[in-house]
């Protein structure tokens, strides 16, 4: 009875670890098609933009200008709506006096194509690319930036091209490390397809980085930023926040701007 037992729940075990095998597309991506608003809503001026990943795939984003602009910051967003749900963010940083290029991963938003880490890697230099070498950016007042997931992309992207600065927000170290905090009951390191390894990509940056992160940061740990920071060679900079991980760059007020402003006056002011 006992030996039936166990094989029916080691069955039931290796038909999850199949499914989450299979399903982690559903795990990860939460993208959204819809574009709920644009900058227009905050009072911001910005310019649709339409260009291409290597492969071809359709991609969707804006470029909001700032008056007497300090720098530019391409902006890679998390895993989660689209571009449309970052307008608190725009404003902040158009307030910091930065241009902001923000743009939708494939299958996000009104970019084409299915999300993936290799395509999302391709589309994060697409981005670059239309900056740089399309708008004629100067990559030394560029400053690559990350949130969660996108920290993951933005940190592969400051690693091998050229910019001032990188900033990477409530990042974690890797998705499997994610995936052990959140399934530890489940072989994630045997299972997950995809890597998003910030913690090795960090440890090739030659600018300047800031790390944000907040203790209360109910999905990525606090210890993961702390990680990251221990890998990135100097010069780095850590910015302790507040609040959860959605909201802590805004529960955290001027703690946030003013960090993120005397790091910007540092490294390229």
């Amino acid at each position: 009875m006992i030996f039936r037992l166990l094989v029916a729940v080691l069955i039931c075990y290796g038909a999850v670890v199949v499914a989450v095998y299979f399903l982690q597309d559903r795990l990860l991506y939460y993208p959204l098609r819809e574009i709920a608003a644009t900058p227009a809503a905050a009072g911001l001026d910005f310019e649709e933009v339409r260009f291409q990943a290597r492969d071809g795939t359709a991609l969707h984003g804006w470029y909001v200008p700032a008056a007497d602009a300090r720098a530019t910051l391409l902006f890679c967003h998390g895993n989660a709506g689209n571009i449309s749900h970052r307008l608190d963010s725009i404003l902040i940083f158009n307030r910091l006096g930065l241009n902001v290029f923000i743009f939708d991963y494939r299958g996000y938003g009104l970019s084409g194509g299915r999300p993936g880490e290799k395509g999302i890697e391709l589309d994060a230099h697409a981005a670059w690319r239309w900056l740089v070498e399309g708008r004629h950016s100067d990559p030394s007042r560029l400053i690559v930036f990350g949130r969660s997931l996108g920290g993951a992309v933005a940190a592969g992207l400051a690693g091998t091209r050229r910019c001032g600065a990188v900033i990477l927000e409530s990042v974690f170290t890797s998705y499997p490390d994610m995936g052990r905090v959140h399934y530890p009951w489940l072989p994630v390191r045997l299972i997950a397809r995809y890597r998003y390894a910030a913690i090795e990509k960090v440890s090739r940056f030659t600018v300047p980085a800031l790390i944000v992160h907040s203790p209360e940061d109910e999905i990525v740990p606090f210890g993961h930023g702390r990680a990251l920071f221990g890998a990135c060679p100097e010069p780095k900079y850590f910015l302790e926040i507040r609040g959860g991980h959605n909201d802590g760059f805004l529960l955290s007020g001027a703690v946030y701007v003013q960090g993120i402003d005397r790091f910007i006056k540092s490294v390229l002011d």
